[in-house]
């Protein structure tokens, strides 16, 4: 028997993985902004494990989602006052209150 010839004794089984159940997620507040050929969904939600922001950004039918759990939002929301500022755009005089 050639050796590419041998059947092999692993990797041939496909994965089996048990679905997890949804998870009941409540919507809290929900807001979107539409930027070039860009649509961005910010949905506050809720579940058992506590409170996140889920961030989506939808180009042409691509989507792509990021989530900050709520302890995370502060340094966020610091972090992006920080851009803004750098960015130029006349937004720099926003300040902590005004987020």
């Amino acid at each position: 028997m050639i050796s590419n010839e041998r059947t092999p004794t692993y990797g041939n089984r496909p994965l089996q993985r048990s679905p997890k159940p949804p998870v009941q997620e409540d919507t809290l507040k929900s807001g979107s902004v539409q930027i070039e050929r860009k649509t961005f969904v910010f949905t506050l939600k809720e579940n058992p494990r506590g409170r996140f922001l889920r961030i989506t950004e939808d180009v042409g039918g691509r989507r792509d989602t990021i989530i900050i759990p709520a302890p995370g939002l502060e340094d966020f929301k610091k972090l992006l006052v920080e851009m803004l500022a750098a960015a130029g755009e006349g937004l720099s005089q926003w300040d902590e209150q005004a987020v």
